[in-house]
């Protein structure tokens, strides 16, 4: 499980808009949680932050309890990421890669066999492991990140719109593992701008525009609060999105 306790983040330290404004939420053990928002929303600026890659102005972060600006070593043993630009070691063949990762995290030489051939399996990797990731397409080369985050069997499985480049086969297969690693009592996160998925799958999920959370809760909470008959996810994210837009202009005229 993982708490973002109060994070902000702002890139322009002139500019009264911050692009994460006191985020706060919590992601459960067992669950799948969608998070939602438009293009600049702050979703990828709360992930990197998460993950470590930037550091809050203020707020922490934690994951499995370890704090990842205290305790970065033990938070990052925690989780494994998988960016929306798979644009990594392009000079590396893909099994390099993959035991590059599985030496980081320590994997014996038996374990790391078994996953590596398991998830290159799975999204049918198996036949270019030999090749270099330079001649990968870009599905390809999300498909070897999945495969490289999924070897190391995460607690918290973090992912910035995995779904984009894939192909409808593999796109099934990621949902198979999502709810495969929920149903094991971990966490899955990631952010999507694809409704339908969020929809079907997600068991909480988090809307956020201009950098604060408007919307934290299940399918059934959002409907019953903020929903009308018959209204699907998008429908409702739209509204919600194009209301706290209006609040958010308004606000700042007083």
């Amino acid at each position: 499980m993982f708490e973002i306790q109060n994070v902000s983040k702002n890139y322009n330290k002139g500019s009264g808009q911050k692009a994460v404004d006191s985020l706060s939420l919590t992601v459960n053990n067992g669950e799948i949680f969608g998070f939602l928002g438009p293009n600049g929303a702050g979703k990828t600026t709360a992930i990197k932050m998460l993950t470590g890659i930037l550091s809050p102005d203020e707020g922490d972060l934690l994951l499995d309890g370890f704090s990842i600006i205290n305790r970065p070593i033990a938070a990052k043993r925690t989780f494994a990421f998988v960016p929306d630009n798979p644009e990594t070691f392009s000079r590396l063949k893909a099994i390099e890669y993959l035991n590059f990762i599985a030496d980081v995290y320590k994997l014996s030489k038996q374990e790391r066999t078994n996953q590596i051939e398991l998830y290159c399996s799975r999204f049918g990797l198996m036949g270019v492991l030999g090749n270099k990731i330079s001649s990968f397409s870009h599905g390809m080369k999300q498909k070897l990140f999945l495969i490289a985050s999924l070897i190391t069997n995460p607690n918290n499985w973090i992912l910035d719109e995995p779904m984009v480049g894939l192909d409808p086969e593999a796109a099934f297969t990621i949902k198979e593992i999502m709810r495969e690693r929920a149903a094991e009592g971990k966490t899955v996160f990631f952010s999507t701008h694809v409704m339908e998925v969020a929809e079907k799958l997600c068991n909480k999920i988090g809307i956020i525009n201009q950098g604060k959370l408007i919307f934290t809760g299940s399918l059934e909470e959002l409907k019953e609060k903020h929903g009308d008959e018959g209204q699907s996810l998008e429908d409702i994210f739209l509204k919600l999105v194009a209301s706290s837009a209006v609040e958010s202009r308004d606000g700042g005229a007083d």
